[in-house]
């Protein structure tokens, strides 16, 4: 019975990957056809991403709002948790990802991305009073980051001792409550998230230069196309620098 058992658990383990690895993104056509953009964010990424009562709000909304404008579809927004995000885009669960995603070549492994949009950067919090002075001083302390983040493979790759939260205000949490050193995050989110009254502050020295994209799974690269298109307009027209601007931030273009 257990050799049974056993082997039902592979066959279906085995079925799901295989399901997963067949899987593929909308084409152009199908999005139109269906007139709907379905989108995955973490909504606890300000000012990209945040939630607003029930009503998710930010920099990228507004992006991909004008996107699916232009494509001529209604913009459907499914929040989840950072990781989840990237999972559900890769397997096409999701026609679009968005969540200050980082364009890595790790992650162009798994799947699409459009042209990038912004030029991001990772930067240390740490307290008012504290011996970090950059990411020198990193060695031998907790360093929180968001789970599945650029900041968590970056921090973890360099031998950090990573404590990774699924929100950015739980990784917030663990260093103003003393249970890390630092909390590393990209800059604009940092500036949102550090209040005056936080007794925290933002190191100088960056971690990383990051270009935020828009990611979609393997199978839609007429739809990317295309949304790279609308981009590259909103980009060059100064359309995307206003909406920064919108928001008190800057805009670093990639």
């Amino acid at each position: 019975m257990k050799k049974i058992i056993a082997l039902i658990l592979c066959v279906m383990t085995l079925t799901c990957l295989f399901t997963a690895c067949g899987a593929k993104g909308k084409t152009l056509d199908e999005v139109k056809s269906a007139g709907k953009l379905t989108v995955a964010t973490s909504p606890d990424f300000p000012p990209f991403e945040s939630l607003e009562g029930d009503k998710v709000v930010g920099i990228e909304v507004d992006i991909m709002e004008l996107v699916a404008k232009e494509l001529g579809v209604e913009l459907e927004i499914i929040e989840m948790d950072f990781d989840a995000v990237l999972l559900g885009v890769q397997s096409a669960k999701y026609d679009c990802g968005m969540s200050g995603i980082t364009a890595n070549d790790e992650r162009k492994e798994n799947m699409l991305f459009t042209t990038p949009y912004y030029n991001a950067a990772q930067v240390i919090v740490v307290k008012a009073n504290s011996d970090i002075k950059g990411k020198a001083d990193l060695d031998g302390k907790k360093v929180s980051v968001q789970t599945g983040t650029t900041a968590d493979a970056g921090c973890t790759e360099a031998g950090y001792d990573v404590q990774a939260f699924a929100a950015n205000a739980d990784a917030k949490a663990a260093l103003t409550t003393g249970k890390v050193d630092a909390w590393v995050v990209d800059n604009l989110t940092a500036q949102q998230m550090v209040g005056e009254n936080d007794g925290l502050v933002i190191l100088e020295e960056k971690m990383t230069d990051e270009p935020y994209a828009f990611a979609f799974a393997f199978g839609s690269e007429d739809l990317v196309a295309e949304i790279d298109a609308i981009l590259e307009k909103l980009i060059a027209d100064g359309t995307i620098e206003e909406i920064f601007e919108n928001y008190g931030e800057t805009y670093f273009k990639p």
